[in-house]
């Protein structure tokens, strides 16, 4: 499935109201679907589709709703209460039960609902809300996609600079990589956003420390504008709110741009990309580092590594970190360290290495171990023997199914 996003543009002020409407109508079907599975023994999936013709039977305001945006509104319901089945299967520490939403930003149509224009230039919803038609501003590649390809689902999603279609279709992205023959090993920091086997070093740009001024100006003034037991608050108030919620959103963007390109990269560049796969949640709990950690949004990274790697077709795996930092890469002594030491330093074979470099390296070996492929990096700070050819720090050659690629020595 493709998703494009195009942006409701020119509408009224009436046609963003019925959309909030439709969006806290969507929200209510689902509420009430979660709350009936929790009230009632045995309830299925086809349970909630009729539940959602009692409700337009007994409210007029969801009657208004598009019948197939109300199954949908049940699906969303269904597909968290799945998930929870699934954890307690997995049995895992965390079940993550069913809640209630209580700020939903969107809502879903199906095959029907909406009509799109035969210049796809704008988009008319045609439920018991009466919003009608109204202009959508897209990319070229999104409106190429509304003309050849078929729109399975039509979610109207509400952020805070305004209101989004995302049209989803019914085709899988697939595009020709290009193969290099090379393999990385990427271990995540703070320091360094990423750092290779090779020492190479990506560094992130920090957008949530360069906003944080702007969030806390932002964030005075709509205090200023809080009186504590109104309802409701003043349109000043929802200004102020609204304007801290641009800054969010501009910072998330980024985030997300930044994980998009950088992924991007590593995966059009290497045949095999080894990372490894962090537990975020438990990262956090440390509070001395959880903003830099969360501003790292290291989670979003390995997600667009995956997303590429299932285009190009190219082999992407996640090893777990455990003692990458630790061991060493070059003759598996364990060493330990605390986290402002950052130099590995080995009592053993006695050499000095970046720690986050050690760490890389460790991770393309147990990434490559899970590929069946034996990976060493065999030529970084040692002395030569009399029997080996070439000077000291060449590079090693290994294989990839036939062919070869170069692990560059460590300088």
């Amino acid at each position: 499935m493709i998703v494009r996003e195009a942006k409701l543009i020119n509408g009224t002020k009436e046609q963003y109201h019925l959309f909030d409407h439709a969006i806290r109508t969507a929200q209510f079907i689902r509420n009430k679907a979660v709350r009936y599975w929790m009230d009632n023994r045995n309830v299925g999936k086809a349970d909630l589709y009729k539940l959602c013709k009692d409700l337009a039977k007994e409210f007029a305001f969801a009657l208004k709703l598009n019948s197939a945006a109300r199954q949908a509104s049940a699906e969303r319901a269904w597909a968290s209460i799945s998930s929870f089945y699934n954890r307690c299967k997995k049995q895992e520490k965390k079940k993550g039960y069913p809640k209630f939403k209580k700020h939903c930003r969107s809502v879903e149509y199906k095959v029907s609902g909406w009509k799109l224009s035969d210049d796809c230039k704008s988009i008319a919803f045609t439920d018991g809300f009466g919003i009608g038609s109204i202009s959508i501003y897209c990319n070229a590649q999104t409106r190429e996609d509304l003309f050849r390809l078929k729109i399975n689902r039509v979610r109207v999603v509400k952020r805070a600079d305004g209101y989004y279609a995302q049209f989803c279709f019914d085709a899988d992205r697939k595009e020709d990589g290009e193969y290099t023959g090379l393999v990385v090993g990427l271990d995540l920091g703070l320091k360094y956003f990423t750092k290779d086997q090779n020492d190479n070093a990506v560094i992130y740009p920090q957008f949530l420390r360069k906003s944080e001024r702007r969030l806390k100006k932002a964030q005075r003034r709509l205090s200023k504008k809080f009186v504590k037991g109104k309802k409701p608050q003043s349109n000043n108030y929802h200004k102020a709110r609204i304007r801290l919620g641009k800054v969010h959103l501009k910072i998330t963007r980024q985030r997300k741009d930044w994980a998009i390109k950088q992924a991007r990269c590593v995966v059009h560049s290497n045949d095999v990309v080894v990372y490894e796969d962090l537990k975020i949640a438990n990262m956090v709990k440390n509070h001395h580092l959880a903003k830099s950690i969360t501003d790292a949004s290291w989670y979003q990274f390995t997600q667009w590594l995956d997303y590429y790697g299932k285009i190009w077709d190219k082999v992407v795996v996640a090893v777990t970190p455990a003692y990458t930092s630790t061991d060493c890469s070059n003759c598996g002594h364990r060493v330990k360290k605390s986290l402002s030491t950052r130099t590995h330093s080995c009592t053993l074979c006695r050499v000095e290495i970046c720690r986050d470099t050690n760490a890389a390296i460790n991770i393309l070996k147990k990434g490559m171990k899970v590929l069946g492929i034996d990976w060493n990096n065999s030529t970084f700070g040692q002395k030569e023997s009399a029997s080996q050819e070439g000077k000291h720090g060449e590079n090693t050659a290994n294989t990839i199914d036939g062919q070869p690629e170069i692990a560059s020595g460590l300088l």
